[in-house]
């Protein structure tokens, strides 16, 4: 199992320098764009004041920091829903999308390279 999440480790690493036009989005920041996407996933988008109370990652200002890093990455946008103008939700975009199913597709590149002893643990 070590073998497979190495080799995923070693492949998503390579992803993300091409990510988007910044050379580096930091750890805390990714992150973050995990935790949108997993909410976006699951119908429960999040808004900006949920992703501000991650205090398990960081300070608020550091947060409001972070989602300002990835709008302007292209990875996130702010979008409203129905008459309500107040709330902001956050939304993964293509852009993010395409770099979700590049660490999906790392991830099964990772296993079906692994020693068949290995995988078949899987």
């Amino acid at each position: 199992m070590k073998h497979i999440y190495l080799r995923f480790l070693s492949l998503a690493h390579a992803l993300r320098p091409s990510l988007t036009g910044k050379t580096h989005l930091d750890e805390m920041s990714k992150r973050l764009l995990e935790i949108i996407a997993v909410r976006f996933g699951q119908g429960t988008p999040m808004t900006v004041t949920d992703a501000m109370s991650q205090l398990a990652l960081a300070s608020p200002a550091t947060l409001h920091r972070k989602l300002d890093d990835l709008r302007e990455a292209g990875l996130i946008e702010q979008v409203f829903e129905g008459q309500n103008r107040r709330t902001k939700y956050l939304v993964p975009t293509p852009t993010a999308n395409l770099y979700l199913d590049k660490l999906g597709q790392a991830m099964c590149d990772a296993v079906a390279h692994a020693p068949p002893a290995v995988a078949a643990v899987c």
